[in-house]
């Protein structure tokens, strides 16, 4: 360790929350929390408040006003005090430190304590309209800055490693610009951003200022030092102030910006000369701060939703793929492309013992079974890994950057070294700095602060783009997954498998049953109806038409069978895939249809239609039950137009048919994919109401998907998708 870096560590570990002075805007006196006994003043207490304001170790003077009230607040046990004395004026604050009471008073002096509560409701509008984080960040600045009166006001964000970046800037030109400007993590150390969490506004009016001491009123021996970490007043380090004087600012104002109880960021405002603001405007800057940070939050958990959302469909074709496979690394690296966007990486590698799949962008065989290595001699117990730089965390891991700079590592097995790991490759990066974060002037004994605070460039190599919380969430998925379901429940699936063939074994029994003790039936009806009408010649019209209706409604019956029978088949039928030529079969189906289209006038507008893959004859049948619908839905047009057409559209085909028959109403859009779900009387057009739904289902079976859209009397368009082959 070096005497630069023993310094920062001593900087680092000041006990600044118990500096035994106050800054002089105000003064302070410690009460005993029991007796309220004065323990300790400020010794400033006579200049602001008048003198004998103590009194034999008591409140004297205009601060025995105090005590009832304090009293009455001390026993009622809340959480913190605030009133106001009038000669002179001065707001109090108080609040309980163990067995003390601190009080504090500083001047109440606010022109216009109306306006606060008006510029503070037409703020909130401004910001519930901001869209974006950026332009709420902006409008914060602008709206600090003009309340409060400072020279600068800037939204400072911490990152990972506490380093802060502005991200917003108002002012009005006083002081130089740090917009977008990064600072070390060491100028606001450790022990300073832990204040920040738990007192959240601190005010330097002078960075000047002389502090004044805390004076002892009582005897006690052996009592610690006063903590001071949520006095208003508390006297700011050294170290700080004269940070604060090398940036060119003689007063600051930070306001702590919580997110989800964390400290994201800060408000903070500067001046070139001393500036004092009151505490009901700190108040209002500290309201319209943690409305950020809620604003803030709930972005965040927004993203993080839609992010998780969206890295469920790759989950889901990861489990769905090692479902249908032997081998649970087979079925990963059969989805290889799932596996990267899972966690956003360029490369994977599937490690089980010393076998080696690569996917993707990744380093060599032999290189990622030393990282394997690595990973296992870091312990039993470590079974999730992430990194930004494998350069600073394993030894030789700067040779592998430039595809493996980032690591996320999930072990797989309790019993094996087998492990599923994600890479990502080496990003530079100018980072410009407020300085040469680098430099700390060692002198007379402490450490003091750079003094240059102007735009530095510095290149940062050996790191990759951060992992997400998402996406570390959704690779914790999945070897939960891997674990829990693919390799524990191995037993489970197979009893399910031994299950579903039962019940398919009981399904087709079934199918059967209906097919010969229903089918036979109907066919009987109709049969004998026909019969009828040829043997009873004098029968009269209504009569007749009785036999037409029971012959038709039989014929509609043993359709309706048909129907059910083949929609409940289908999910057991196997699909044999082949390049199917769509132009052929679309020619097919309208030529089998030809019969029924004599008679009817109908445009037809057949574009070229790309190869498909897939069961050619369910294919046909998706084609037959569209254009069937097309031709039906037409009949009351002269002529009716029916276009039909494809394209492909990335990694898949889109075939379209289009019709100006009856339409439909889009508000039961939901309903035209159901079984049994019809949009129009029977009446009017025939059918059983499952031919859709079949569609659906045989698409589904091919990954695909089909939609509609439609008008009433304007037409419908249908719109399937399927999957090009390879």
């Amino acid at each position: 360790m070096t005497l630069a870096d023993t310094n920062l560590d001593t900087c680092a570990r000041e006990p600044i929350h118990r500096p035994e002075a106050i800054q002089p805007h105000g003064c302070l006196v410690v009460l005993d929390a029991g007796t309220l006994e004065v323990i300790s003043a400020s010794a400033n207490v006579d200049e602001v408040v008048g003198p004998n304001a103590l009194s034999a170790n008591r409140l004297g003077g205009q601060l025995l006003a105090l005590e009832e009230p304090l009293t009455l607040w001390r026993d009622q046990g809340e959480g913190a005090f605030r009133g106001k004395m009038d000669a002179p004026s001065l707001a109090v604050i108080a609040h309980r430190q163990g067995e003390r009471l601190i009080v504090e008073l500083e001047r109440n002096h606010v022109d216009k304590p109306d306006d606060i509560l008006s510029r503070l409701t037409g703020f909130a509008q401004q910001l519930a309209a901001q869209v974006e984080l950026a332009d709420a960040f902006s409008a914060i600045t602008r709206f600090v800055r003009e309340l409060t009166g400072f020279d600068r006001t800037m939204v400072y964000r911490f990152d990972e490693d506490w380093n802060g970046q502005v991200v917003a800037e108002a002012g009005n030109g006083a002081l130089p610009s740090y917009h977008d400007l990064r600072f070390p993590a060491s100028d606001i150390p450790a022990q300073a951003r832990k204040l920040y969490e738990v007192n959240r506004v601190r005010l330097i009016p002078d960075a000047t200022y002389q502090p004044v001491p805390l004076r002892k009123l009582t005897t006690e021996d052996g009592e610690a030092p006063l903590d001071m970490t949520f006095a208003q007043l508390r006297s700011v380090s050294p170290v700080h102030l004269e940070y604060m004087r090398n940036m060119g600012t003689l007063a600051s104002m930070s306001i702590s910006i919580l997110v989800d109880g964390k400290l994201w960021g800060l408000v903070s405002c500067h001046s070139r000369e001393p500036h004092w603001v009151p505490g009901a405007i700190r108040d209002a800057c500290d309201f319209v701060v943690q409305s950020l940070a809620m604003r803030i939050s709930a972005h965040m958990a927004s993203e993080d939703a839609a992010r998780r959302m969206h890295l469920a469909q790759y989950h889901r074709a990861l489990l769905t793929s090692m479902s249908s496979t032997g081998s649970w690394t087979e079925g990963l690296a059969r989805e290889e492309a799932a596996l990267l966007a899972l966690t956003a990486a360029a490369g994977a590698a599937i490690v089980v013992n010393d076998e080696c799949l690569i996917l993707g962008r990744a380093p060599d065989g032999e290189a990622i079974r030393a990282v394997a290595r690595w990973l296992s001699e870091q312990g039993s117990d470590l079974d999730f890994f992430s990194s930004q730089s494998l350069a600073q965390d394993m030894p030789g891991g700067d040779a592998l950057a430039p595809l493996a700079c980032g690591l996320l590592a999930c072990r797989v097995s309790e019993f094996h070294n087998s492990w599923l790991l994600w890479f990502r490759p080496e990003v530079v990066e100018t980072v410009t700095w407020g300085g040469d974060p680098h430099k700390a002037v060692q002198e007379t004994g402490r450490i003091h602060p750079r003094k240059s605070f102007e735009a530095w460039k510095q290149l940062v190599h050996n790191q990759s783009l951060p992992w997400q919380q998402a996406e570390i969430a959704a690779a914790r998925d999945l070897r939960a997954s891997i674990i829990d379901i693919v390799l524990k429940k191995a037993e489970e699936v197979a009893e399910l498998a031994d299950e579903l063939r039962r019940s398919n074994k009981e399904l087709e029994a079934f199918s059967y049953s209906v097919s010969h003790d229903l089918r036979a039936p109907f066919r009987h009806i109709v049969g004998f109806a026909q019969l009828l009408r040829e043997r009873q010649s004098g029968l009269d019209a209504k009569s007749l038409h009785y036999l037409e209706m029971i012959g038709d409604s039989a014929l509609a019956a043993g359709k309706l069978v048909d129907d059910l029978l083949h929609f409940s088949q289908l999910g057991r039928t196997s699909i044999s895939k082949q390049k199917v030529d769509m132009d052929k079969l679309v020619a097919e189906v309208r030529q089998g249809m030809a019969p029924e289209l004599r008679g009817r006038s109908i445009e037809w507008q057949v574009g070229k239609l790309p190869i498909a893959h897939g069961d050619q004859s369910l294919l046909r049948q998706v084609w037959h039950n569209l254009i069937d619908n097309a031709v039906k839905y037409t009949r009351p047009r002269d002529p009716a137009r029916i276009s039909i057409s494809g394209r492909i559209d990335g990694k898949n085909a889109i075939y379209t048919i289009s019709d100006n028959g009856v339409g439909f109403d889009m508000t039961y859009h939901a309903k035209l994919f159901g079984v049994f779900q019809r949009l129009q009387r029977v009446e009017d057009f025939e059918g059983t109401g499952i031919g859709l739904a079949l569609v659906r289902r045989i698409l589904e079976r091919h990954q695909g998907s089909i939609s509609a859209e439609g008008e009433i009397d304007k037409g419908a368009s249908f719109t399937f998708t399927l999957p090009i082959a390879g």
